[in-house]
């Protein structure tokens, strides 16, 4: 049986709404007919086919753009305030949903410019009868969604693609050539999955020296994730352009100011430069955590000259802090999401203490794997310290983390 409830039966045609929304495989439908004889006859095929529908009828096409909540539109290209393409154009430019053309010229011409146009169907009226009608207004209805779904599909992997191609930038490939010299890096996401601002990248230069960065961009979201992929491979190419250390931050400092989508934004990192011997090294601090250097017993490397963040407005630069590393050593930088985790789902926060202890305990679990005479993989140091802070938190870390590992001489 035909639910049909109309709008504008008064003399002037003024609509008032009608009910929306589908349900038990209602079909929601707007008629727009200046015609009270046309609007009668689709009343009438449709209750012929028995098509369970709801039916809002208006008069003009102004009055039909106040009610595109439906499933279908059942269009007559001559109306009052529009005619022909041009109210099919205005009305899917409104975002109607499936239009099926009702037209009173028997030519195939009108029908084919409307399908082109984008329309679902198009009907000539002396011809339609109930069911060709109830037919055409549940393909057209069919079609729509699956062009709203194909949509969506693209849409997704166009996502996807770019996702992609910011984990590429966040996310780089050590550029070491240098085999003696251990190097891993890792990534954690926060708790929604998506790259956040913190970046990290490791160079070797043809002079032996090895550089070494992790920064983050304080806040969360997309245009923090593309600032820290810019930032990422600003300092890349500053490093790879032969710039001397001592003016890559600076210069860096100058790329975020430009970029930073607000000028609240800063960005903290720490920079380590290997010598080409590996018997030293200079860190360079930017507002970021200190890094540590590995033992056990692992502790903070030592540091007097700790620099303000890139991006803050107050005075101040960024020294280098020289350190000796005699023999068999190691240095873990990251991020300070590791920090931020919590103990076990409480107030209470991993911190560097707790940082440390977790990197001993990876440390004492490496080292009979490494001992081992069979061929089994060592630890990896990055990816369990990753996991460890992350079962300690109980669940994915609420801010991203990014940890990199310099060693020589294991």
């Amino acid at each position: 049986m035909t639910h049909a409830t109309t709008a504008g039966d008064d003399a002037r045609g003024t609509a008032t709404p009608g009910p929306v929304g589908s349900r038990d495989g209602v079909v929601r439908i707007l008629l727009v007919e200046d015609d009270d004889g046309d609007a009668l006859l689709v009343r009438e095929h449709l209750s012929d086919a028995g098509l369970p529908v709801d039916l809002v009828w208006v008069r003009s096409l102004d009055e039909a753009l106040e009610h595109l909540d439906v499933d279908c539109v059942l269009l007559d290209l001559g109306l009052p305030d529009a005619m022909g393409i041009g109210a099919l154009e205005r009305l899917l430019g409104a975002g109607a949903p499936a239009v099926v053309v009702l037209t009173g010229l028997s030519g195939s011409d009108a029908g084919v410019q409307a399908v082109a146009a984008g329309a679902q169907d198009y009907l000539v009226k002396g011809e339609v009868d109930g069911e060709l009608l109830s037919r055409s207004v549940r393909y057209a209805v069919q079609r729509r969604r699956l062009e709203e779904t194909d949509r969506a599909l693209y849409r997704s992997l166009v996502r996807a693609e770019e996702t992609t191609r910011l984990e590429r930038a966040l996310l780089p490939t050590p550029a070491v050539r240098d085999e003696g010299l251990e190097v891993r890096v890792g990534y954690r996401a926060g708790r929604d999955g998506l790259l956040g601002g913190d970046f990290y990248d490791v160079v070797e230069l043809p002079d032996g020296r090895v550089l070494a960065l992790v920064g983050d961009v304080c806040g969360h979201g997309p245009d923090e994730a593309a600032l820290g992929a810019t930032l990422r491979t600003a300092w890349r190419t500053l490093v790879l352009a032969g710039t001397p250390a001592g003016e890559i931050l600076g210069l860096l400092e100058r790329v975020l100011a430009f970029e930073r989508a607000r000028p609240e934004v800063f960005t903290t990192a720490t920079m380590v430069v290997v010598s080409a011997d590996r018997t030293s090294a200079d860190l360079y601090q930017a507002g970021h955590p200190v890094p540590f250097l590995l033992g056990p017993p692992s502790a903070l490397l030592p540091t007097q000259r700790r620099g303000r963040a890139l991006g803050i407005p107050v005075p101040g630069g960024w020294e280098p802090e020289r350190l000796a590393l005699d023999g068999t050593w190691r240095i873990l930088m990251y991020t300070d999401g590791l920090l931020e985790a919590t103990v076990h789902g409480g107030p209470e926060r991993v911190g560097k203490a707790g940082l440390l202890a977790v990197v001993d305990r990876v440390l004492a679990a490496e080292r009979p794997t490494v001992a081992r005479a069979d061929d089994a993989d060592p630890v990896d140091v990055v990816e369990r310290v990753l996991h460890e802070v992350r079962e300690l938190h109980g669940g994915d870390l609420v801010d991203d983390a990014a940890v990199v590992l310099l060693g020589w001489g294991a």
